[in-house]
């Protein structure tokens, strides 16, 4: 099993998360998602990371590649087991991408205008949000699950964003805290993440 993965990636890091998790032994293979090899060109035809390759098999976009390997390596399982609460678990992941993610890319890729409107925006809204990280251990959850492997890498990156969250977000920034403490993070964190923070 191969995982193609740019460094800087956060959609990269949320699939190296699972991973980790599960202490797979998995051969990582660094790219530039801006110069992808001729492997990954062949095997994803949107010419993006993540893109993991498993025998014949061929898989790209992080949410079903994270899907697959939490079926396909089910302990410790990060989706629970009726139908109801796999549901769920897709819904969060599903919102987090459309709320929050696309607001980081905004910031990354936009206009200075753009990006501008856009950190307001992730900043307003996680701060909306931060009574709800505070309700459980994880987030709507006791057990830390792919929503958490969704939402770590965006929080990690917020130095980086320019987006400092203030103290009537408590609640987020210990959820952060208790996320950039987790085993499976702190594994999956790439020399390039950590100076991402270590250089603010």
């Amino acid at each position: 099993m191969t995982l193609f993965s740019d460094a800087a990636c956060p959609y990269c890091h949320r699939v190296r998360m699972v991973l980790a998790e599960k202490k797979m032994t998995v051969d990582i293979v660094d790219v530039d998602a801006n110069a992808l090899p001729e492997e990954v060109l062949d095997a994803n035809p949107y010419a993006a990371v993540p893109t993991l390759l498993d025998r014949d098999l061929r898989l790209y976009e992080s949410r079903i590649i994270m899907e697959y390997l939490d079926e396909r390596f089910p302990h410790p399982p990060l989706m629970p087991i009726d139908p109801v609460g796999r549901a769920n678990t897709r819904i969060y992941c599903y919102r987090v991408d459309r709320d929050w993610s696309v607001l980081m890319d905004r910031i990354i890729k936009g206009s200075k205008a753009e990006a501008k409107q856009a950190r307001k925006q992730l900043r307003d809204s996680l701060i909306t949000t931060s009574p709800v990280f505070g309700a459980h251990s994880f987030f709507m959850s006791e057990e830390f699950s792919l929503v958490d492997c969704c939402i770590a890498p965006l929080l990690w990156r917020l130095p980086l964003l320019g987006i400092e969250l203030p103290a009537t977000a408590g609640a987020a920034k210990d959820y952060a805290k208790r996320l950039f403490d987790w085993p499976a993070f702190q594994e999956s964190l790439t020399q390039v993440e950590r100076d991402m923070v270590a250089s603010k």
